[in-house]
């Protein structure tokens, strides 16, 4: 049965949309903006304070279901340059260790609000 996983330690949907929803024990972490959740605003324009904040956010929506970083099967990064993906990487990598999730990385045309990253991921 689907639920919803809601935290007050990510920012908040602001749509139609869960922070994260569990079936059974997989964890569909929804797209997370470089928001802090205390000032709603993003740390700064630096492409790996936005992206550790984004990180962080998957961190505390997966906490709040009682999971950890360590159960991340799948993650989607979602960059506003490409040009950013190696500073970008230098950040991610310090919330994974061996065996790191599967990932796909690519350039859109645009984020919400500006942003430079957006990250999803999928956790067992």
């Amino acid at each position: 049965m689907k639920e919803a996983i809601v935290t007050a330690n990510a920012p908040a949907a602001i749509g139609p949309y869960s922070q994260a929803v569990k079936d059974g024990d997989l964890i569909f972490v929804s797209g997370q903006l470089p928001v802090d959740p205390k000032t709603g605003e993003f740390p700064s324009e630096d492409i790996q304070e936005q992206t550790r904040q984004s990180m962080e956010n998957i961190k505390n929506v997966l906490k709040e279901a009682g999971y950890d970083m360590d159960r991340v099967l799948k993650t989607t990064v979602y960059l506003a340059d490409i040009a950013d993906f190696a500073a970008a990487n230098e950040i991610y990598a310090e919330f994974f260790s061996e065996p790191y999730p599967a990932r796909a990385a690519f350039q859109v045309a645009a984020l919400p609000k500006g942003a430079k990253v957006e990250i999803e991921a999928i956790a067992k």
